[in-house]
């Protein structure tokens, strides 16, 4: 995991660094950053939601589908991914930023996580010195509350926090470092705050004293999940709008899901530092934004010339390229696949179809006698019974 967060995370940090260059403020150098991972994402969120409203014009089309073989399930599957193909629509295709947003998740994670590494650029063996020194401070000066009174190393997620914190209770301590730690560190942890509170800190459900950063610590989490529940109460409203039928087959699931999400991030905001749980308010209210004015864009006129022009742009492409196989013709030729599997399966040794339950038996007695032909070979006794019970 920690491998993860790296690889993720290092691209992420050297952005996070030029930023923090430029606006030296790192509340404010998270919300520039998130503005900025949103707008390199803006061309894959106006794909998906291009998708959604070509989708949307669809719907017609499927509802005829869904009554004309609503006893056929298989059947209508087919259709639907013919109809999928024909106006060269992925209906996964929305799934694409989920997968974007868990990937810069990991990347802020790291980086908040990480401010020695990333944002001030401390080389490995000096990081991995203070590290030590403020491990043997947590141990021998328990009183000064240093991760518990308890020893970490540099595997620790939490190592480059906790050893700035050990800096701002001993500074001394660190005076002998090399690369001017102990003023960059102090310097930046100046800068690591929001209306005095310390990013870097975990929110507390219940800490020790209530004061003006515990305070703003504890509302972090509730104002993340806060933004999450209006995006997500939107999206709801939009889906109910533009499609009816959807949200009709899975709106209970949705209206869990609407305030699911808001909870969960209340509850992992608390788990993380605040810088997290930060991060997460503008990239809600962002996405929000960005969401808003795409939808707006995407009048019914719009879409309808848009969608004519992807079919007339999908029927070229495969006329040109016809040893290509679209995403919904390998689909389709899985499917068939998968049939033509279950089928074989279905007959007997003469070749004769059978039904479902006789296949049943038949499987059972294959195995019956597989296992009394083991049970012979080496002289165990065999009872029928048992296969019976």
């Amino acid at each position: 995991m920690n491998f993860l967060y790296d690889l993720i995370g290092i691209p992420f940090g050297y952005l996070m660094s030029l930023i923090y260059k430029i606006v030296p403020n790192y509340a404010l150098a998270i919300i520039i950053f998130t503005l900025v991972t949103k707008l390199l994402l803006l061309p894959v969120n106006y794909k998906t939601q291009k998708n959604a409203a070509r989708m949307q014009l669809l719907q017609p089309k499927l509802e005829k589908i869904r009554k004309a073989y609503e006893s056929n399930p298989q059947k209508m599957q087919e259709e639907q991914q013919k109809v999928y193909q024909q106006e060269g629509i992925n209906p996964m295709g929305s799934c694409l930023p989920l997968f974007i947003q868990m990937f810069l998740l990991f990347g802020v994670i790291d980086v908040v996580y990480k401010p020695i590494t990333h944002i001030l650029h401390i080389t490995k063996s000096v990081r991995t010195a203070a590290i030590e020194k403020a491990s043997e401070l947590a141990v021998k000066l328990p009183e000064l509350g240093i991760n518990g009174g308890k020893s970490f190393t540099s595997s620790n997620l939490r190592s480059e926090l906790i050893t700035a914190e050990a800096l701002e209770k001993c500074p001394s301590e660190f005076a002998d470092l090399a690369e001017g730690f102990s003023r960059k560190v102090s310097d930046f942890s100046e800068t690591f705050s929001v209306f005095g509170a310390n990013l870097g800190q975990t929110p507390q459900f219940h800490p020790e004293t209530w004061n003006r950063e515990s305070i703003i610590l504890f509302c972090i989490p509730f104002l993340a999940g806060l933004a999450q529940l209006i995006f997500s109460l939107y999206s709801q409203i939009r889906q109910k709008k533009t499609n009816p039928q959807a949200n009709a087959a899975g709106g209970g699931c949705m209206t869990v899901m609407t305030f699911l999400m808001p909870v969960w991030s209340v509850w992992l905001a608390f788990e993380v530092p605040a810088g997290v749980g930060f991060y997460w308010i503008f990239s809600s209210l962002f996405s929000f934004a960005i969401t808003f004015a795409l939808n707006c864009y995407f009048s019914k006129d719009r879409i309808v010339a848009i969608n004519e022009k992807e079919k007339e742009k999908a029927r070229i492409y495969a006329e040109k390229h016809p040893e290509k196989k679209t995403f919904m013709q390998r689909m389709m030729e899985q499917q068939a696949t998968y049939e033509q599997q279950q089928a074989a399966m279905r007959v007997d040794e003469n070749g004769e179809k059978i039904s479902r339950s006789e296949m049943n038996k038949y499987n059972r007695d294959k195995l019956k006698e597989a296992r009394k032909r083991m049970a012979e070979k080496y002289g165990d006794e065999y009872d029928d019974n048992i296969d019976e019970e």
